[in-house]
């Protein structure tokens, strides 16, 4: 199990993914303006760690809080909740988090802080152990999805590294292998921060799994090759009408593999659904610090004063998505009543919805 996060005695430790593949380091962080500072710089990301993440931060500053009275420290918890909702906005298991950690802290309030900050810090661990529960049952319904040899492509790391352990699609990919497919995995680079070639390529290897790293503009090739016999990609946002918000370049392979007749799904934990955003045109797109495309490792590699645009995700349109896989089922369209059943059905173990 690869440990991309989780709380110690000594605050909360995080595998800096920025280091990744050369060096295995680790951050902690002992308050939670760290924590909203590792989210934001991205030694923690995927939308599934950052929303345990998030929760941890919270618990870490009240559990350091000061607070004479329940007044002063709910409005802490504010204070807190505000500086880590600000970190990165299109990831929504982020805001899923912080309300989470809110109605906790909300059937709390009149206790003692010292209390109240144990028991949010067990809510945060709870949610811990709970995504990687969620994961495993996603990769459950989603193996039976992935065909039974050849290749699969996938874009940006949606693995154990975005959560906290096995992966979103990544989990449906090692849940297809442990029940026996034979399955390679073509692992795009994925520009400009590279989470195929250094992230998903690392852990996949770590697993003895036969991976591919392509570059970006390839998977066009190689699926008009016959090399590629189905997409799979995480998620972080999807909207009620199935709207996905994904790294940036994932509707270019959407497209691609429409027009090569190839299944594109989107392996996601049900706390990555807003059934509040109506469409993908409502998803806030975080804007990253133009030097993430105009520089690789500190040196510049294109001409001083070039305009440059540096989206972290794109969205892409339901109609080019096969399937959303979740820990409750498959969804498939038209997603509007697909997701809405999945939100409503509090059984983990519900039945692939059509």
């Amino acid at each position: 199990m690869i440990h991309t996060l989780e709380w110690t005695d000594r605050g909360v430790r995080f595998l800096d993914q920025r280091k990744l593949p050369n060096e295995e380091t680790y951050v902690t962080c002992q308050t939670y303006g760290e924590v909203a500072d590792v989210i934001r710089n991205m030694v923690v990301r995927g939308a599934p760690a950052i929303g345990v993440a998030a929760a941890m931060g919270i618990a870490l500053g009240i559990q350091g809080s000061k607070a004479r009275t329940a007044g002063e420290l709910e409005r802490e918890f504010d204070q807190i909740s505000d500086v880590i909702a600000k970190t990165r906005p299109t990831a929504v298991n982020l805001f899923w988090a912080i309300r989470r950690m809110r109605e906790t802290f909300s059937t709390l309030r009149l206790l003692p802080v010292a209390e109240i900050g144990e028991a949010l810090v067990e809510e945060a661990q709870r949610m811990h152990a709970e995504d990687i529960a969620i994961n495993r049952r996603m990769g459950g319904y989603g193996a039976t999805l992935m065909p039974a040899s050849g290749g699969v492509l996938t874009h940006c790391n949606a693995g154990a590294l975005a959560t906290c352990g096995y992966g979103t699609a990544l989990g449906v990919i090692r849940s297809a292998i442990e029940g026996g497919k034979k399955i390679r995995v073509y692992a795009d680079e994925t520009r400009p921060f590279l989470q195929g070639s250094r992230l998903t390529a690392w852990e996949l290897v770590r697993d003895g799994i036969p991976t591919t790293v392509i570059s970006d503009n390839m998977s066009g090739a190689l699926m008009r090759q016959g090399k590629i016999g189905a997409v799979i990609v995480g998620a972080d946002r999807i909207a009620a009408n199935g709207d996905v918000a994904n790294k940036i370049g994932t509707y270019t392979v959407a497209v691609l593999a429409k027009e090569h007749d190839l299944p594109f799904y989107v392996a996601a934990p049900l706390s990555t659904i807003d059934l509040e955003t109506p469409d993908g045109t409502r998803i806030p797109i975080e804007q990253r610090n133009p030097e993430e495309i105009t520089h690789i490792a500190g040196k510049a590699m294109t001409p001083e004063g070039i305009q440059v645009e540096n989206p972290a995700f794109d969205v892409t349109p339901a109609k080019y998505i096969t399937a959303i896989v979740t820990e409750r089922g498959i969804a498939r369209a038209p997603y509007g009543p697909s997701l809405a059943k999945l939100r409503r059905d509090e059984s983990p173990q519900a039945t692939a919805a059509s």
